[in-house]
């Protein structure tokens, strides 16, 4: 990560509001022969006792698994909307051009839960997704036993207390007010991530550059 100061959210809470936005994790871990493995995973967020805890569940025996049951240490990677910026839209375009992007990695211990925890995980997590619609066909207590039982034993939950949390919210906060506007414009002509990103920009401006500008 690119840990810039120029980069940061000084608000805690705003990187919390992104990780909330943004659920489906990317979880990176390595066995003891230090064998990269990533999974990309749903989580609940929490907090307890001033401790920030992401809990999920994972496949069992596959290889994810098997390298976290090894080495515990995890890394989660959440991730927003991106977009290509051009030098060209800068005062000066003589300079690289460069990639906006939001990104939060958290680092803890991989610990995997019993039976009980796993239904407590479960049952959290399809009520948070399904907005808590407690009647939801896909909520996990109205699952049919038959279908719930082997699910549960096809896959493990877990917890990790987060030990430490790094972020970067890169908005082109280090260039001048008119490449700041022209980069937000050039982002509004497009669709997608693109366009997200220019809101997400246009939104800071103000932060930035004053209200009276």
């Amino acid at each position: 990560m690119y840990n810039l100061p120029e980069f940061k959210e000084q608000d805690p809470e705003q990187v919390l509001a992104f990780m909330q936005a943004h659920p489906f994790a990317m979880l990176i871990g390595a066995t003891t022969e230090a064998m990269p493995v990533a999974t990309q995973v749903p989580v609940l967020i929490d907090q307890r006792a001033g401790k920030l805890v992401l809990s999920g569940h994972l496949m069992r025996k596959t290889d994810h698994h098997r390298a976290l049951e090894e080495n515990p240490q995890a890394l989660f990677v959440f991730t927003g909307a991106h977009a290509y910026v051009s030098a060209t839209w800068y005062s000066d375009p003589h300079q690289a051009s460069t990639w906006n992007y939001r990104s939060v990695h958290a680092r803890g211990r991989m610990q995997f839960t019993d039976d009980a925890g796993l239904i407590d995980i479960m049952q959290r997590t399809s009520l948070h997704f399904e907005n808590g619609e407690a009647a939801s066909s896909t909520s996990f207590d109205n699952l049919p036993e038959k279908y719930r039982m082997p699910l549960l034993k096809a896959i493990v939950g877990f917890e990790v207390v987060i030990d430490d949390l790094q972020h970067v919210f890169k908005m082109s906060q280090n260039r001048d007010e008119a490449s700041y506007r022209s980069i937000v414009a050039h982002l509004q002509e497009q669709s997608g991530e693109a366009a997200e990103v220019a809101r997400i920009m246009e939104e800071k401006k103000s932060q930035l550059y004053g209200s009276g500008h």
